[in-house]
Formats: structure tokens, sequence, C-alpha cells
């Protein structure tokens, strides 16, 4: 009850008064002076303890439509990643929006929320897709009651609606044999490109992580890199989970990318220099382009059948399985943000690995005893 100040989004500088008084409610944009929204809150309070003000004739409330442009482009513009903003945009476009879009957001209960997302589910969508449905619907749904249009938000405490299930594998990993031939046929026939997918098939690391990589990420001595980027439809962000990690580079691995920063100082190349896997410009090679254009002819002249990029991680996974290795160790290489997960799609834990770990991918001249590498690390 009674007549509040605040900014309708939090830290957006318009300030609004909101009304609540027997149970009617109304909402004003003041402006950017707070001290007026103070002072016409407190005449408004002042005229309805002596029944000057009369709120029967009710605001038009709107509707979850209106209410998504502005968590869309204020909310989500401001706190999340451009393959954030996409993914929900995306979401409300094909799902969220046909639903609810014109429906006043007062008159969104619980059983609403509820069905659409069982029929989500039930449309045979993975719970954590059904999950992001849900988080949308929670967080337009939270600038009404920040507005106190509505009382609750009727997207939370839905209970048990979303049940989890096992995590599958849904992926084509290739043999060592197979993965051995493809490395073999980029090496033959796309040579310029066979660093990059050596280090996709020797880290396990995204597609967006590897081409996110400079030169200042790789520590040539201790054998490792640090992924502190990603590259998601042009745009250079943090990597998924917004986290950094290290992963463990092989012998193999170690002396390909320092041969190839070797030739890059012979033959420079246009553009920022310091991008390990560029285009002949100079910038980040595009992803879309390296799948159509090259990775999928590399498969077709090997002979293999269509995966995608996405199951080499997969394969690196698999083939660290495959020799014994621990799913912790496994975890820390692939950046997943919990055990759970990694335990979820690999299988059951391993013993603890270590570098000789991904050493044990390579090629058996890299294996070979008393062996001497070139590079100085």
């Amino acid at each position: 009850m009674g007549v509040r100040v605040k900014e309708k989004v939090k830290g957006s500088g318009e300030w609004w008064i909101f009304i609540n008084h027997n149970g009617k409610r109304k909402s004003k944009k003041i402006g950017s002076d707070k001290k007026l929204a103070v002072e016409v809150a407190r005449k408004i309070d002042a005229r309805l303890t002596l029944g000057e003000v009369n709120l029967s004739k009710n605001e038009r409330i709107p509707s979850f439509g209106e209410y998504a442009r502005t968590w869309i482009d204020v909310v989500v513009l401001a706190t999340c990643k451009p393959s954030t903003l996409r993914g929900y945009k995306m979401d409300l476009k094909a799902h969220i929006l046909p639903v609810f879009k014109s429906v006043p957001v007062n008159e969104i209960n619980r059983m609403m929320v509820k069905k659409f997302l069982l029929k989500k589910i039930n449309s045979g969508l993975a719970p954590s897709t059904v999950t992001h449905f849900k988080n949308a619907i929670g967080g337009i749904l939270n600038l009404a009651v920040d507005d106190e249009v509505i009382p609750t938000n009727p997207a939370h405490k839905l209970g048990k609606v979303i049940k989890s299930r096992d995590l599958q594998l849904k992926s084509d990993p290739l043999t060592r044999d197979e993965l051995s031939l493809l490395l073999e046929t980029f090496r033959t026939h796309f040579p310029q490109h066979y660093p990059l997918v050596l280090t996709l098939a020797r880290t396990g690391m995204r597609l967006g992580e590897a081409l996110a990589l400079q030169w200042s990420d790789i520590d040539f001595n201790s054998r490792f890199i640090t992924i502190q980027r990603g590259i998601s439809w042009g745009k250079v962000e943090t990597p998924k989970n917004g986290k950094t990690r290290r992963v463990d580079m092989s012998k193999q691995l170690t002396e390909t990318l320092f041969k190839l920063k070797r030739n890059r100082k012979i033959e420079p190349i246009d553009g920022d220099n310091d991008w390990i896997f560029t285009s002949a410009t100079g910038s980040p090679i595009d992803a879309s382009s390296f799948r159509s254009r090259v990775y999928n002819p590399a498969l077709q002249k090997a002979g293999l059948r269509k995966i995608r990029i996405h199951d080499l991680r997969h394969t690196y996974a698999s083939l660290l399985i495959q020799a014994g290795e621990s799913l912790a160790y496994i975890r820390d290489q692939l950046g997943h943000h919990s055990i759970k997960v990694t335990v979820d799609i690999y299988g059951h834990l391993a013993p603890e690995g270590n570098k000789e770990a991904v050493d044990g991918l390579d090629d058996g001249i890299f294996n070979a005893p008393k062996r001497t590498l070139s590079a100085p690390y």
C-alpha cells in the first residue's frame, strides 16, 4: 500500500512512481530527476490519504510481448554475451512469443507456464533447452513484478516441471585410425589448415575457442594453452561458462604450432599477426567458411563419413577414456563446469591423467624413445 519511487529498470536513470492503493495499481514515469519523483510521490500519497485521488479507472496492463522487448533491449543486452542475446531472441521468436506475446501479464498464471514447458519437453526438446525458455519467461515477468503490475512471478516455484535426464552423447567420434587418416588428409591436401585441425584433435577445445587463439596464449616451455576467449558469429567474447582455462599440449601439437610460428615470422601475413589461425588477410578464420570449404571436403577426400567439427572434441575425450585417463582430468581439459557433466556424458571415472595422456594420442614417431624435438621449449 502507498506510493513508491524507484527506477523501472535498475541503473537506467529513469525514475517512476508506483501507486498501490485499495487493490488498485498504477505507475507513471517522471523522468531523470529523482528529487522531482520523490516530491510527486509525496503529494500523491497525501491526496490518497485525503481521498482526493480516484484509481477506479484501471491503467492498461502491458502485454508479455511489450515486456519481452524491454527485457531484450535493456536487461539482456546489458548483461549477456552477444551469443546469449542471439539465443534468447531465437527462443522468443520461435517458441515463446507465439504463445504469450499478446497476453496481458496479469493474466499469465503458473498453470499456463507449466503447460507450455511440459508441451516443449514432450515434443522432444532437451531439458536444458526448455530451462532456457523458463529462464526467459521468468526474466521477462520479473520486470512486471518490479513495476508492481503483478504481485508475484508465475514462472517461479513451479515445482518439478523440467525433469533432468541422463545426458546422452549425441556424437559420432572417430576411431584412432580414422582420426589419423583425417589428419594425414589435411597434412597432404590442406596443409595450411593442418595445425588448426591438429589443435582441435589434441586438445578437445571448441572451434570458436581455437579460432580465437593468439600467440600470447601459448606457453611452449611448459606445453599448455590458455583459453581466455572465443569467437561466435564473428564476435570475440569470453569462453563458454565465462571461465579461462589451461589445456595441455602434446609434443606433436607443440612442435607443429612452434613451426607455424617460426614460418609466420619468415613469411608474415597482413593484418594482426597475433592471431594463430588466420585467413589470407590476417583476420581470424570464418567458422562457417571453414566448415563448408575445407572441413567437409577433407572428410570426403579421406573417405570418412560426414561428422561435425564438434565431434573432434568427443573423439579427443573418447580416446583419452579408452587410454584409461581420469574424467576429472578430461573435465578440466574440456572446460566442463562440473564433473557431473563429464561423467554423465562420457562414463565412469578413470585413473588420474596428466600430460602423458595427450602425448599418448600422438602419431607413433612422436612417441619413439629418445626422440629429440627441434622446437626449443
